[in-house]
């Protein structure tokens, strides 16, 4: 799946497909970036100020493969933070196709984790809020191409990713003509959906990696959702690939996959 994903990311975010998975493993470098946390949603699109600086401490990586300038993918990780078994796997695999990759955990950076923050108004904001600093920290490195870099998150990252794609958003964090290049969301929850309009993405095209079977966000819900975007006369830039019998998290080989049940009825 990931040398598939690494060519998809080659077409979408860079144009073309070319160089393929390659077996060469790329150093990387501890850097960091300044983001911000925000109280709710409605304080991040009122671009109200915060309490204050964040910094996240990131791990920037290069190819080995020469070039004066590199495509760039931010790799946003799940609710339970950064692994080296997943966010860093596929990090790898990117860089092996030639790929600038950043990755990072924006709970740790807070001194949280997901599962404290689950539910909380500000839960996703930061998400977002990270990603667009992210882009900015890499649209200012002089080996990086500004005008193709792509965003892929996991379960909460892919959320994260979703978001990003949302005019509204990138335009109350990254005023300026900024934005990603394309978005991956691997198995997203589907919590928030733009109101069908004309300008509610910023154009660039989302794929969505859905499991059959993840009953964290049914097949059913996406399909909804765009079909609704639809027939209001402004359909989501958003592609769908669907696994067969494939749960939510399947990416992820050290947890065990998550399921949920309705509660049994009297």
């Amino acid at each position: 799946m990931y040398q598939i994903l690494c060519v998809l990311m080659a077409t979408i975010a860079y144009g073309t497909a070319a160089g393929h998975c390659q077996t060469s493993q790329a150093g990387t470098t501890t850097i960091t970036f300044q983001s911000a946390t925000y109280n709710d949603m409605r304080q991040l699109l009122a671009r109200e100020t915060t309490a204050g600086a964040v910094t996240v401490k990131a791990t920037l990586g290069f190819p080995e493969q020469t070039k004066d300038q590199y495509p760039a993918v931010i790799v946003v990780h799940t609710l339970t933070g950064y692994r080296d078994a997943n966010e860093g796997y596929v990090a790898a695999e990117l860089r092996k196709a030639g790929f600038a990759t950043l990755t990072y955990d924006g709970f740790a950076a807070r001194g949280t984790t997901g599962t404290a923050l689950q539910g909380s108004p500000g839960y996703l904001p930061i998400g977002v809020a990270d990603a667009y600093a992210a882009l900015r920290l890499l649209s200012r490195e002089s080996r990086i191409d500004a005008t193709h870099i792509a965003i892929i998150g996991f379960s909460y990252g892919a959320e994260v990713a979703h978001l990003t794609a949302f005019e509204t958003l990138r335009s109350a964090l990254n005023p300026g003509p900024d934005q990603f290049a394309a978005h991956v969301a691997f198995y997203p929850s589907g919590t928030f959906g733009a109101v069908a309009e004309p300008a509610a993405y910023t154009g660039s095209p989302v794929l969505m990696l859905l499991g059959e079977k993840d009953d964290n966000l049914p097949v059913k819900k996406i399909e909804s959702y765009l079909a609704y975007a639809r027939a209001a006369g402004a359909p989501a830039p958003i592609q769908t690939v669907i696994y067969p019998d494939t749960y939510h998290a399947w990416t992820v080989p050290d947890l065990t996959t998550a399921r949920f049940f309705r509660q049994p009825q009297g």
